[in-house]
């Protein structure tokens, strides 16, 4: 299992892990020192089907970290995933697209902090906050099954806060 936690002031750029996974944890059928696609631009089906679920995580996270939306779901999700929330359940590309857009508008200027990341066999947890100025998150938690080199599967959850600590947007992503 691989842990990450206390990260508050997370900087994907900064994590040597978050950069080249692979190297730091290579797998047994993956030769020492393989390059990483984000770096060498190998993101062919083959070379993504055959990515790791740490790999998978690392390179979705660094994406939503700069919101590049289309690259994250070209490279990490597959096309028949699906998105539980307490807003609903969402489906393929489209439904990530709006989930995606709804918290783009519900903290436009907001930085990402990684709490906590787990990642054992084909899942991966994400414990996350994020500070937008007029609006935060606290309780952030994600969840991922990877299968493939792709998400199939995601839990989200999260409530946004005003500064004075008031629910503005709950869980089920009704405003307050």
């Amino acid at each position: 299992m691989s842990v990450a936690d206390d990260q508050d002031d997370y900087d994907p750029d900064a994590d040597p892990e978050m950069l080249q996974p692979q190297r730091l944890r290579p797998q047994p059928d993956q030769a020492e020192g393989a390059d990483d696609p984000a770096e060498t631009g190998e993101t062919g089906p083959d070379r993504l089907s055959a990515r790791t679920t740490g790999e998978v995580f690392d390179d979705h996270l660094r994406l939503a970290q700069v919101r590049d939306v289309d690259t994250d779901l070209e490279r990490n999700y597959a096309h028949d995933c699906v998105i539980l929330t307490g807003r609903g359940v969402y489906h393929g590309h489209d439904g990530v697209r709006s989930l995606a857009d709804a918290l783009a508008a519900e903290l436009p200027e907001g930085r990402w902090h990684y709490r906590l990341r787990l990642v054992e066999g084909t899942m991966a947890y994400l414990e996350w906050s994020a500070d937008a100025g007029a609006a935060a998150v606290e309780d952030g938690a994600d969840s991922f099954l990877i299968v493939d080199g792709k998400i199939a599967t995601q839990t989200i959850h999260y409530t946004v806060r005003a500064p004075d600590g008031r629910i503005v947007i709950g869980p089920d992503g009704r405003r307050r």
